[in-house]
């Protein structure tokens, strides 16, 4: 495992026994990348996850190896020769190769040219010495064979089924199919004209190597083939692939050579390009799902670690026109204090009353910002609550809706709100994401949040494991306050899971707020693993101990009391002290146990114990002249928020309904290799108006340096 893990990675192969030592002891990558960088050689927590998906891989591998060696042995075939090679196999591929031809088959040609006794004449072909072997044949024409001609058939009908199972000759048509592949697609004429279909027009008619083709590109395709409007194809040179197989199989120049030029087309078009050309485009669809998923966790974990406003009063806004503007006010834990609905546009227009009951609601409740949701009547709400001359000064932000409906209606929102509707929770759900969008964000599929390409089309498994992880890596990366923290969010604690999660919940509600982290060991089920892998994790406020509310692991506190007793400080005059911090020899306190890496990182934590790694939220204004895509034109220079990633570019919210796309190409006047280099998810930047398409809603931008 060691060994096939070295390869995939290239990491140290010391750092990766370590790891995967760890990770037996069920030790989380949080944890693993964090607290234990000496026995890791500071490997971060990608490179661990890589280290976890190849040990997963191989422990795959060698399952499959012994369902094959048992299945082999069952049907007494297993040879030396063929065990050894099989558990000297470290790749799928060739390991299905390898069983193929002992694999137990349906009904096929070959099993019936078996039974009518046309082995043996395969055989006689496939030695290449018979000069006529149509006069052979002649023997062999009984039974259910009628003729000569029927047993030749039935013959190659074997011959084809043994090319087949061949895996040199299976790879050396693998290797035309990945280098020289073509994918073509053609309209289905009955639906070219209904609507769905126009959003997938530009592969009516489309053909690209298939080795080169964008991994958005062959989602689109590979969804369009599977909502019926197109048929796809894969295609190679048929003349150059036959040529090849002749080649390596035929040596003579008889009838033999006849019979098996006739067995390897036949093969070839009805056993392996079908299936070959199937298994090419599903490794490129994996390709493009692993790609499209990447670019999903990028952007999961730019919006998981947006800029929170923090513990402020809030009055949140999920706008509307004829249901009206839902209305709450939370307090600065985002518990809800007040909800209503106000009528402010269209059909009834009650712009006046709408902006006395927000005065008043925001002196009532000391609102220090407003957080509008960015859906339908976004832009007219914002500019209302602009109008108002507030007593003192709010700040005003659009947040993002995406999947706010979805919470609403979830089991957790129900549980939150028993009493409200959907309305309510989703106006609460906008409230709570600008206090702390991680927080509210974790309580939402991470797949209905919107900020990914084609994420319904790609492996839903892979891609909910790539979220989970990225969702777990942000959590642990913040911290969590485990006297305010929901459920949801104590779940993705590392150590933690869903049971403790809510085992801790129940303990806060029956025992009041946790009062130090030695008090979270009396948690139900909470034992000294678990409490080892979270504890550093969880945070608490105002604990006695100041430790308690830092990313400083409990196992470590003796070491900084030791460290505060040498500099002659009490623990608190050391916590924030950078002077007395960066003074002190840490070489002195290294042992078997404690490592440079990890006493930097305590140094670095106790200069600023604490320290939220997100920035904080800044308030943004749109151009107020731009409502719709007709006020927009070639050339105008635009503030715009990105609000989703693609790899073929980004998306740009400018003030409207529809989003503009900055193309890769127009992100920079060089080659961009990842979108990510040059901007970020929720940034607010200028952009310029390089074309409209009001009729297909499309707007193409460039970033304006």
């Amino acid at each position: 495992m060691i060994d096939y893990i070295v390869r995939s990675t290239k990491l140290p192969k010391t750092n990766i026994k370590s790891t995967i030592q760890l990770l037996n002891e069920d030790c989380t990558i949080p944890f693993i990348s964090r607290y234990r960088k000496e026995a890791t050689g500071n490997l971060d927590e990608v490179q661990i996850g890589e280290i976890v998906k190849y040990k997963e891989q191989f422990e795959a591998l060698e399952k499959r190896k012994q369902a094959i060696l048992k299945a082999l042995e069952e049907q007494d075939v297993l040879t030396e020769e063929l065990k050894q090679k099989i558990e000297q196999t470290q790749d799928l591929t060739t390991l299905e190769d390898l069983y193929l031809p002992y694999k137990k088959k349906r009904k096929t040609k070959a099993e019936t040219a078996r039974k009518n006794g046309l082995e043996p004449l395969a055989k006689i072909i496939m030695s290449q010495k018979a000069n006529d072997i149509e006069s052979i044949a002649y023997k062999y024409a009984k039974g259910d064979i009628a003729s000569p001609d029927d047993a030749l058939e039935g013959a190659r009908h074997i011959i084809a089924e043994w090319i087949n199972e061949r895996a040199d000759i299976r790879n050396l048509l693998r290797n035309q199919l990945e280098r020289h592949a073509q994918i073509s697609t053609k309209v289905v004429k009955a639906k070219k004209d209904e609507d769905k279909a126009q959003k997938f027009r530009d592969y009516f008619d489309w053909s690209e190597s298939l080795s080169r083709i964008p991994s958005h590109r062959l989602l689109a395709i590979l969804r369009a083939e599977n909502e019926g409007f197109i048929r796809v194809k894969i295609e190679i040179d048929a003349i150059r692939a036959l040529e090849l197989m002749d080649n390596r199989i035929i040596r003579s120049q008889n009838s033999c050579a006849d019979q098996i030029e006739l067995a390897i087309s036949d093969a070839y078009k009805r056993l392996l390009f079908p299936s070959l050309s199937n298994e090419t485009l599903s490794k490129a669809k994996d390709k493009a799902d692993e790609a499209a998923i990447t670019v999903f966790a990028k952007n999961l974990k730019q919006l998981l670690l947006g800029s929170p406003i923090g513990e402020k009063r809030v009055l949140a806004i999920d706008p509307g026109f004829r249901t009206g503007c839902k209305i709450v006010c939370l307090d600065a834990q985002g518990n809800l204090k007040h909800n209503e609905t106000i009528y402010p546009h269209a059909p009834k227009n009650d712009s006046i009353g709408a902006i006395k009951k927000i005065s008043s609601l925001a002196e009532a409740y000391k609102i220090e910002a407003i957080a509008i949701g960015n859906g339908t009547a976004s832009r007219e709400t914002e500019a209302l609550i602009r109008k108002i001359q507030f007593k003192n000064e709010i700040q005003v932000f659009v947040v993002s809706e995406a999947g706010a409906s979805i919470y609403s209606a979830s089991k957790i929102a129900r549980e939150e709100f028993p009493n409200y509707d959907v309305t309510v929770r989703g106006s609460v759900s906008i409230g709570r994401r600008l206090q702390d969008p991680l927080a509210e964000l974790v309580k939402i599929d991470a797949q209905s949040i919107g900020v990914g390409q084609y994420q319904h089309d790609v492996d839903q498994t892979k891609l909910q494991k790539q979220l989970d992880t990225v969702v777990e890596n942000c959590v642990n990366a913040v911290g969590v306050n485990i006297n305010s923290a929901s459920t949801p969010l104590l779940s993705y604690v590392s150590g933690i899971g869903p049971k403790l999660a809510e085992n801790i919940f129940n303990y806060r509600t029956e025992n009041g707020v946790f009062k130090s982290r030695k008090d979270i060991l009396k948690v139900p089920r909470l034992g000294g693993k678990a409490f080892e892998q979270s504890a550093a994790f969880l945070r608490i406020k105002g604990a006695k101990n100041p430790l308690d509310d830092s990313a400083v692991h409990p196992e470590r506190y003796a070491i900084v009391k030791q460290m505060a007793k040498d500099e002659g400080v009490s623990l608190q005059e050391l916590i924030g002290n950078k002077t007395k911090l960066q003074n002190i020899d840490l070489k002195h306190y290294v042992s078997d146990s404690i490592g440079l890496l990890t006493l930097q990182d305590i140094i670095k934590e106790l200069e600023k114990p604490g320290l939220d790694i997100r920035e904080t939220a800044k308030v943004f204004t749109f151009n107020q002249n731009i409502k719709t895509i007709t006020d927009l034109h070639e050339g105008q220079l635009l503030p715009g928020i990105v609000n989703n990633i693609t790899n073929f570019g980004c998306f740009v919210d400018v003030g409207i309904k529809e989003s503009g796309l900055i193309h890769v190409s127009n992100l920079s006047d060089s080659f961009v290799k990842d979108v990510n280099e040059h901007v970020h998810l929720h940034q607010q930047i200028i952009v310029k108006v390089l074309e409209v398409d009001v009729a297909r809603k499309r707007i193409q931008l460039k970033l304006h340096k």
